[in-house]
């Protein structure tokens, strides 16, 4: 990682904390909050009564980075927590399927498996579920700050539940292709009815989710955004839907074979308790879709905050926004709205920046109008600050909108970094405000006026003049990775929204 200054780390390299200040001597004033912790100097003057006092600005040496090039890679990129929970499902996965070999020498039954396959899709669909998320979000954070840092720090990696949505999705369907086998073997076997029905579905649920799969690649994610947003809905849907019909069938199966009613095999069976409670995920979330009036508040031809007012927000939550609920969803942090009489808060904002059509045609749309909500509120990377006594807080561009959530709960204490071009023109007098407000001495870099900044070596001044634990940002992925990189091979906990988070 390129960071405009050597990026080759050594054995034995300073760790977080073994800093060795430079001081630059410079008279008053101060050059400003971005040269560091200042402590005054009296030196004599021409006379001997004459003395002049100057401030020394120390500037923390940026250390070596731990461990060698590969160790760094390896660690830091390679063996992601994202990776690191995907690999732990499917090694659980791997187990229960060899102990099903064992058990069924070598023939595992097809309800046994066809079980596995239903638990697998009920945590990746619980994976996406608001209050459930939220949930995790609330047991990971709930603990003291006399805990160590290295256990709040892992702690903090609760946003990476993504891995366990596409681990548990992912290895569903491997046990679904096993039991498609297993049900195709049934149907050769005995040529019913039942058994047709339930092989034709299954084989339709291997397609859907070998087309949702495909549609999940991270490159083809990436360059087909929408396609992959359709895909995975309808897809999904018509999964649903055929693993109901794929469900009772299996079971008028199972029904003819034990010589039992329907009623009673579905109620003794985990796959009805399974895709019932995938449903209700499901049925919960779009079941809260409402239209709501949206009152803009165009901060310049980049940018445009949006304004609800049909209920209050806390801190910390996020919410899905779209125009068309069936083929396009963007989320976005709120940013509570306080009522300026009462103090209270009495709706909630987002700021939408220019970074495609869908966003660019709503900050060139000014008046009131309508758009469409989903789903509960979802808590976010930056609930997980709460972990730390101290925090810096890095945004560039409309990343300090996300930010802004943060700075208005005022739970920990931060230092803020904010790079962006012509912050003022851009985001309004009443954003800088707001950031100003949450930290008087926060850096805000033009950087139409001084280029773009070493931003690890700006960021980790920060965390040496305000002893922060940790360092939270949202940016666009390349300088998240850069700074969390530059953070973390430097012993200091960096946080930050990545593709796979």
């Amino acid at each position: 990682m390129n960071t405009n200054h050597s990026e080759k780390g050594q054995t034995g390299a300073f760790r977080h904390g073994d800093l060795s200040p430079t001081p630059i001597a410079s008279t008053l004033p101060s050059t400003g909050p971005s040269t560091g912790t200042t402590t005054p100097s009296i030196h004599s003057g021409k006379g001997a009564d004459e003395k002049q006092i100057e401030r020394v600005t120390e500037r923390a040496i940026l250390p070596d980075q731990l461990g060698t090039e590969l160790s760094r890679q390896i660690r830091h990129k390679y063996a992601s927590s994202y990776r690191k929970i995907f690999g732990v499902i499917f090694t659980v996965n791997l187990a229960v399927f060899i102990a099903l070999m064992a058990v069924y020498k070598g023939m595992p039954n097809s309800r046994d498996v066809g079980s596995a396959a239903s638990a697998n899709l009920m945590v990746s669909i619980l994976f996406r579920q608001e209050e459930f998320v939220n949930l995790w979000y609330e047991i990971f954070t709930c603990v003291p700050h006399s805990w160590p840092v290295s256990i709040r720090k892992r702690l903090a990696k609760v946003f990476h539940y993504g891995g366990c949505h596409s681990g548990a999705g992912t290895a569903a369907v491997v046990w679904y292709i096993l039991y498609t086998i297993l049900a195709t073997k049934d149907w050769i076997d005995e040529k019913v009815t039942d058994q047709l029905v339930n092989m034709i579905t299954s084989w339709i649920l291997v397609s859907m989710f070998a087309i949702i799969l495909t549609s999940a690649h991270p490159d083809l994610r990436r360059r087909f955004h929408d396609y992959f947003e359709a895909f995975h809905r309808f897809a999904g849907w018509t999964a649903l839907t055929t693993f109901w019909i794929h469900n009772i069938f299996s079971a008028r199966v199972t029904a003819r074979q034990w010589e039992t009613s329907l009623g009673y095999v579905l109620v003794h069976s985990p796959n009805f308790w399974f895709i019932c409670i995938s449903t209700s995920c499901t049925i919960a979330s779009w079941s809260r879709l409402r239209h709501r009036t949206v009152y803009p508040e165009k901060l310049s031809n980049h940018a445009t905050r949006l304004h609800f007012k049909y209920r209050g927000m806390a801190p910390f939550y996020g919410l899905k926004i779209s125009d068309k609920p069936l083929t396009e969803w963007h989320a976005f942090a709120t940013i509570p709205d306080i009522d300026p009489e009462s103090g209270k808060i009495n709706g909630f904002s987002v700021v939408v920046s220019n970074a495609g059509d869908w966003t660019k045609k709503q900050i060139m749309k000014p008046n009131e109008r309508k758009l469409w909500v989903r789903g509960a509120p979802l808590h976010g990377l930056l609930y997980t600050s709460k972990l730390f006594r101290r925090i810096v807080v890095v945004a560039t561009g409309s990343g300090i909108g996300p930010c802004l959530s943060l700075l208005f709960a005022d739970i920990t204490p931060r230092r803020v970094f904010w790079s962006t071009r012509e912050p003022v023109a851009t985001y309004g007098d009443r954003v800088v405000a707001e950031v100003r407000r949450a930290d008087p001495n926060a850096v805000i870099w033009n950087t139409h006026e001084k280029g773009y900044p070493d931003i690890v070596r700006e960021v980790y001044q920060l965390v040496h003049e305000s002893d922060a634990e940790a360092v939270f940002i949202i940016s666009n992925p390349k300088v998240t990775e850069k700074v969390v990189y530059g953070m973390t091979t430097r012993g200091v906990p960096a946080y930050g929204a990545i593709f796979d988070s």
